[in-house]
């Protein structure tokens, strides 16, 4: 017969879930209602305390940019996942313009705050150093332009974000998936010219 968990480690483990669970009724609020809907909403569709909130997200600003750090996570498990598979640059790509579609609201707050914020640098850097060696397997295989480098994502993804920030959600997946068609253009190796004829 097995013990319980100690009391100091199950108090981390329900500070760990309950940290989870704000964060995820955090990012259906903010997308729903928009980043300045009421954090008591939040908590509410938590189904935890104000207290709780605060304790683990003291303002609106450290539990906006908590969900920008879970979203990192995100893209970096989703590039682990395709690792070694042929197109992982077109899918992580993808993955990432989804997930802009339905985080609009989220997204065009991160904008607004300042590239220059310590969060934001972190999190540019973040995805520059997860794209670095997709990038360069893509263009070692001849699956993207081969003078593409992982500072060309930042203007793919603000290219995503300016289509979709501010419409509203009916209109995100055909605007997503124009979009798209203009980022192929960009990212894909140019097609190879006929010879000219002297």
């Amino acid at each position: 017969m097995t013990s319980a968990a100690p009391a100091p480690l199950r108090r981390r483990a329900d500070a760990a879930q309950n940290r989870a669970a704000l964060l995820r009724a955090a990012e259906e609020v903010f997308t729903e209602l928009g980043v300045q809907a009421p954090l008591d909403a939040v908590s509410k569709r938590a189904g935890l305390g104000r207290a709780t909130l605060f304790r683990n997200f003291p303002d609106r600003q450290t539990l906006v940019m908590a969900l920008l750090e879970s979203a990192i996570e995100q893209i970096t498990s989703e590039s682990q996942r395709l690792l070694g598979t042929p197109d992982e640059l077109i899918q992580l790509l993808h993955f990432i313009l989804d997930r802009m579609v339905f985080r609009a609201p989220l997204v065009e707050y991160w904008q607004t705050s300042g590239r220059l914020q310590p969060e934001m640098q972190a999190a540019i850097a973040s995805v520059m150093a997860i794209f670095e060696p997709v990038i360069q397997r893509a263009v070692a295989a001849g699956r993207c332009r081969a003078d593409l480098v992982s500072r060309d994502v930042l203007p793919l993804l603000a290219m995503f974000s300016g289509s979709l920030c501010g419409c509203p959600l009916e209109q995100r997946d055909a605007l997503a998936a124009r979009t798209w068609v203009f980022a192929m253009d960009i990212v894909k190796p140019a097609p190879a010219q006929p010879p000219i004829k002297g």
